[in-house]
């Protein structure tokens, strides 16, 4: 078996007592939420300045997720210093004596991991959503018109995926320097600078988080991508799957 009752309580208790961990899921959920409500208040604010094509582009759910590119900053963090902490603080060794079966080791901290993500990306995306639309004032959207619901449950998703990403590379890796040191100039410099550059922007797309992101959009943008929300999403979990799909390969092939 994969998963026993005895490793995922294990896994559990790890996670729950590294303080660094927990803060960063807080910081995720803080930061998203503070930094999208302080956009749609100035985007309200500032809203007839706007173009008119601004205006008739405006996409009232995607502004609600606006803080999350600095957000998911935070869940990135949590996903490296879950797997890659036992690393460098050598707790890895006594990890793999407990459980010597690499694939019900690492795949239990995934899934704690993953759960726990998944619970903070929702509540984050939800009170993202309720809070900017109460600040958006007369140029907000319900949750019931078409795709919000899909891009509010996308947007928790979004940042699941990422910090499941993360927790791959880092397998890969082992080292939090190390995949903070790549992970950060990736999502951060690497992948918005290519978006930006003409002549680079078809290959960007295919980036998982400007593909991820895509989930969070209700009014379509006109970047001319080839696919839409879903297919944005499915490019964004083949990213992870070959991520975890490495950090498995790598942690059942070496030594701790």
């Amino acid at each position: 078996m994969i998963f026993t009752p005895a490793v995922l309580r294990s896994e559990w208790t790890k996670v729950r007592s590294v303080s660094s961990t927990m803060w960063t899921l807080a910081s995720a959920l803080l930061v998203t939420v503070a930094l999208s409500a302080g956009l749609c208040a100035l985007t309200n604010a500032q809203f007839d300045n706007l173009s008119q094509q601004d205006r008739l582009t405006f996409d009232a759910a995607g502004t609600s997720f606006s803080g999350m590119f600095l957000g998911q900053l935070a869940v990135i963090v949590f996903g490296v210093l879950v797997v890659a902490g036992e690393y460098s603080s050598g707790m890895i060794r006594t990890s793999l004596a407990a459980v010597p079966q690499r694939a019900a080791f690492l795949f239990s901290k995934l899934a704690v991991a993953t759960a726990l993500a998944f619970v903070v990306g929702m509540v984050t995306s939800f009170a993202s959503f309720f809070l900017g639309q109460a600040l958006l004032g007369s140029h907000r959207t319900g949750i019931g018109e078409p795709g919000v619901l899909r891009a509010v449950f996308g947007a928790g998703l979004y940042m699941t995926l990422i910090a499941l990403f993360s927790m791959g590379v880092a397998a890969m890796l082992r080292s939090p320097l190390l995949s903070l040191g790549i992970l950060m100039p990736f999502f951060f410099l690497i992948s918005t600078i290519l978006a930006a550059v003409p002549v680079a922007k078809d290959v960007a797309r295919y980036f998982p988080d400007q593909a991820g992101q895509k989930i969070m959009q209700v009014v379509p943008s006109s970047d001319g991508s080839a696919y839409g929300p879903w297919g944005g999403l499915g490019i964004m979990c083949a990213w992870v799957a070959v991520a975890l799909l490495g950090g498995y390969l790598v942690m059942s092939r070496r030594d701790a």
